[in-house]
């Protein structure tokens, strides 16, 4: 046998072809989205188990209309549609409570007009005329609310009090509670008002209470496999879902990232708290798989569509290229807390440097009203001593260290799919599948290159000076590679020394 897999004994004359791809493919990484989210007894998908969801209809029919995961997968998809979304429907806790909360209309219209509700970021205008009685407007809350399914409550006239709005999220556990309830968000100038003379309260805070009950994931991220799950957005931030999801995708042996099941891929979260709620928190997580963007209480938009808004951007621009930061990047689908209450620059540097994500609105004199990512920080802190450290911040390390590492499988197995291994030197005849570490260091050397040329990774020279590849001591079938790329970093930052003149003096010439 020579170059080809005929083997000597065939007798048959003519032309025998074999068609070899190995020098034929280009760099393929699949990227895919996976959303994990409650739905509800409205919804047709089977718990815990991925189900591919492509339209927002899809996810209502699926999930239930108004339920976390259909609402998640319609803030995903206002922000990227270009990388595919799958879903993962999880049940509410078992013993969880349902939040719950209530509007108290106490005064009643002089005049009509709008009244301009939101609930959980979403706008329910109401029509009031002036003849209205806080009876009639509370009746009129409740029916806005039963017209307008994709809403995460539902609403029912308080059975003593008529003037009353009772609210009930659809679903079980402490993430209700992350329904915001308010009015009038983009105020007078925004043409926002209520009308002259009513009055109503909501709950304290504005946030549905009384919630309890986390998800348990553990059935469902069994039934993930390897599939290129890149790019997951958790509705939560309890300890417990950081831990079971951290552990999915870690660094051991049983891990995404672990050396047997390489699958790769990252977790956006978001979490609602005050400046100095959210800097306590932060010191308390460290891992380098999770990154949780903060953002204020006072925001209409639940936690779930923070996170969902921060998986599309970041899915948008990974899948694109993988170094490339990611400020900048708008997170489409959510409202930011008004202006009077967004964190200062202080506040935000200062948010992530506790492994939080920040984000900002209007931050440098623009008018949008839509939150950008400043700095996609991932929850890493220290490193296994407990020492500060910075090596998994960014999200873009990750992101980069995936595509390289995808592709360098890729290659070798493209490259050497069955083939026997030789030491270096060996004198073999051509076109025999044997491979020795010469080649294979020749193989590394050139996806590096190419990998250069990609803008992935830099200095090729001292990579190829420190690239060791060579046959294991003790397995005579492994070639042991220490593979030392310099990723490439990014702009984040222009330190300008503005040194200033009044006026150059009379003797200074232009060179």
């Amino acid at each position: 046998m020579g170059i080809t897999r005929v083997p000597d004994n065939y007798k048959i004359p003519g032309p025998n072809t074999q068609i070899d791809p190995s020098q034929a493919g280009t760099p393929t990484s699949l990227k895919w989205i996976l959303l994990a989210g409650h739905l509800i007894a409205a919804g047709s998908a089977t718990p815990n188990q991925v189900i591919a969801c492509g339209t927002n209809a899809d996810a209502d029919l699926l999930f239930g209309a108004g339920s976390m995961l259909a609402r998640m997968f319609k803030t995903t998809f206002k922000g990227v549609t270009s990388v595919p979304i799958y879903c993962l429907p999880v049940p509410a806790p078992a013993a969880g409570v349902a939040a719950t909360g209530s509007i108290t209309v106490t005064a009643a219209p002089t005049v009509a007009g709008t009244y301009p509700l939101y609930i959980a970021g979403q706008l329910v205008p109401i029509g009031i005329v002036s003849a209205d009685t806080p009876v009639t407007v509370a009746a009129k809350i409740v029916a806005a609310i039963a017209a307008t399914p994709d809403l995460p409550v539902t609403a029912a006239v308080d059975g003593t009090t008529a003037s009353k709005v009772n609210l009930t999220c659809k679903w079980a556990g402490l993430s209700g509670n992350d329904v915001n309830i308010q009015d009038c968000y983009l105020g007078r100038y925004g043409g926002e008002q209520l009308p002259a003379g009513l009055a109503v309260t909501y709950p304290t805070g504005g946030q549905l209470s009384g919630g309890t009950g986390t998800p348990d994931f553990t059935s469902a991220i069994a039934g993930l496999g390897d599939a290129p799950y890149k790019f997951v957005g958790l509705p939560v931030n309890d300890s417990g879902s950081y831990a079971v999801w951290d552990q999915e995708y870690g660094f051991t042996d049983s891990g995404r990232w672990g050396p047997y099941r390489q699958s790769y891929g990252q977790i956006f979260s978001a979490r609602r708290g005050a400046y100095a709620d959210q800097a306590t928190w932060g010191p308390s997580n460290n891992s380098a798989l999770i990154s949780t963007m903060g953002f204020e209480p006072q925001s209409p938009s639940p936690v779930w569509e923070w996170a969902a808004a921060y998986t599309a951007a970041a899915a948008f621009s990974i899948n694109a290229y993988a170094a490339q930061p990611l400020q900048t990047l708008p997170l489409i689908g959510v409202l930011p807390a008004q202006k009077a209450y967004r964190w200062n620059k202080t506040q935000l540097n200062a948010l992530a440097q506790v492994g939080i994500a920040i984000q900002g609105t209007d931050l440098y004199g623009g008018s949008t009203n839509i939150p950008t990512i400043l700095r996609e920080q991932s929850n890493y802190q220290k490193n296994v001593y407990g020492q500060a450290d910075n090596a998994y911040e960014l999200v873009t390390t990750l992101a980069t260290l995936d595509e390289r590492y995808t592709r360098v499988r890729q290659a070798l197995t493209d490259k050497f799919p069955r083939c026997a291994l030789a030491n270096d030197g060996t004198k073999f005849g051509a076109g025999k599948p044997i491979v020795t570490p010469l080649m294979i260091k020749a193989e590394m050397v050139s996806e590096y290159r190419d990998m250069e040329t990609d803008g992935l990774v830099e200095n090729a020279d001292l990579y190829i000076a420190n690239l060791s590849v060579a046959r294991s001591n003790t397995e005579p079938n492994t070639v042991e590679i220490l593979d030392p790329p310099d990723i490439v970093n990014q702009l984040r930052r222009l330190n300008i020394l503005a040194q200033f003149r009044l006026q150059f003096p009379l003797s200074a010439t232009a060179s």
